[in-house]
C-alpha cells in the first residue's frame, strides 16, 4: 500500500499543481512530513489520509490503491 500511496499523492499534487507546501499547510503537516508520505518513508495515519483525499477531492479507496476510479464517494448524511 505504501508504494501505492506515494505514487498517487504525488500523481495528485502535479495533476493539481499544487506545491508539497500548500497540501502540508492545508492538511495541518509540516511540508516535511507530507514529503515523507510522498517519498514513502513514512505512512500517514487515517485521519491524514482523509485531510489528503478531501483536499484533492478524491476517495480514500484510490489513493491506496483499491480502486483506480478517484472519484470520492458520497457521504451519507
Amino acid at each position: 500500500m505504501q508504494k501505492i500511496l506515494s505514487q498517487r499523492l504525488r500523481e495528485c499534487r502535479k495533476r493539481g499543481n499544487y506545491t508539497q507546501r500548500e497540501v502540508s499547510i492545508y492538511c495541518d503537516l509540516t511540508e516535511k512530513a507530507y514529503q515523507n508520505y510522498e517519498l514513502g518513508t513514512h505512512e500517514p495515519k487515517l485521519s491524514i489520509i482523509m485531510r489528503i483525499a478531501e483536499f484533492y477531492n478524491v476517495s480514500i479507496d484510490y489513493l491506496v490503491g483499491l480502486t483506480d476510479d478517484p472519484s470520492p464517494k458520497q457521504r451519507k448524511q
